[in-house]
């Protein structure tokens, strides 16, 4: 194993992001910190390139691993040198290991980290049907996550028709010009990262839901997750529709990432109560 011992999250913004606080506590725990650390990596999307360019600085810099999200996932995929079939299957990747010798390796434990959160909460998806909102990284590993794990159909919804037809042409599902009434829904998109601009607008209206449709799912998931509740998760929960917060499966995949990087099995409860902590809202889409 690489003799470095830095990790952290690429991405932007990670401003918010729990990932350090729920990592450093894990190392804490398993008594590898210090000197193990894991920071935010905050990369901007102008100038065009600097996430590769900082992507592939790191292993020279002292990082063993790194976790991506919003908006690069695909792009960390596209600029490694080696990926787990997982990875590439999903067509996209939100963990990396440095290798000595500057090789780069993805994997994706998104997907694994989705359902290992639902069925802890006593919902596997097998035999269900499931619409996925979002076309991005999070969505892909969703979409790929519910059909390995034997969901009976899975529908796909994004703002950007042509994004969500593309995804759903990857992954020979269908795409829907509206979110539809299923046994889950899971929201992959970054709406409720941020409050609505106007007074007036509600995430609903940005998901294209309709009030009294969230109450027909069985199981709301949504990968974004707030110091309370994400307005999604909220209204579920106030029509008796269980639910599965960002927060769980932040925790779900981290725990994937860490055991990856470490080889020691991740301190879930421990990771659990440091994501807790007050700090505000981050999808990892």
């Amino acid at each position: 194993m690489s003799l470095a011992t830095r990790l952290g999250v690429l991405g932007w913004p990670v401003a918010h992001s729990r990932s350090p606080a729920i990592h450093n506590a894990a190392l804490q725990e398993l008594g590898l910190a210090p000197p193990w650390s894991y920071q935010l990596l905050p990369v901007p999307a102008e100038p065009p390139g600097l996430f590769e360019e900082t992507t592939r600085a790191l292993g020279a810099a002292g990082f063993h691993g790194a976790n991506v999200t919003i908006p690069y996932k695909q792009r960390a995929l596209a600029l490694a040198d080696d990926a787990s079939p997982a990875a590439r299957a999903i067509g996209a990747a939100n963990t990396l290991t440095f290798v000595p010798g500057g090789t780069i390796a993805a994997a994706n434990t998104d997907a694994p980290g989705l359902i290992a959160a639902m069925e802890r909460a006593g919902h596997s998806p097998r035999g269900l049907t499931a619409t996925v909102l979002g076309a991005g990284g999070t969505a892909r590993a969703a979409v790929w996550a519910l059909c390995e794990a034997g969901a009976r159909e899975v529908s796909v919804w994004n703002r950007t028709p042509a994004r969500a037809r593309s995804l759903a042409s990857d992954f020979g599902i269908r795409a829907v010009g509206l979110p539809e009434s299923t046994d889950i829904l899971i929201n992959c998109t970054s709406v409720g990262l941020v409050r609505p601009a106007s007074a007036t607008e509600s995430d609903l209206n940005l998901l294209s839901l309709a009030h009294d449709l969230v109450g027909r799912y069985s199981y709301v998931v949504d990968f974004v997750y707030a110091q309370s509740s994400t307005e999604l998760l909220a209204l579920a929960r106030e029509q008796g529709v269980p639910t599965l917060d960002g927060l769980e499966l932040l925790v779900a995949q981290g725990a994937l990432s860490l055991e990856l990087w470490t080889e020691r099995p991740a301190p879930l409860d421990v990771m659990r109560r440091a994501g807790r902590s007050p700090i505000g809202r981050e999808s990892p889409d």
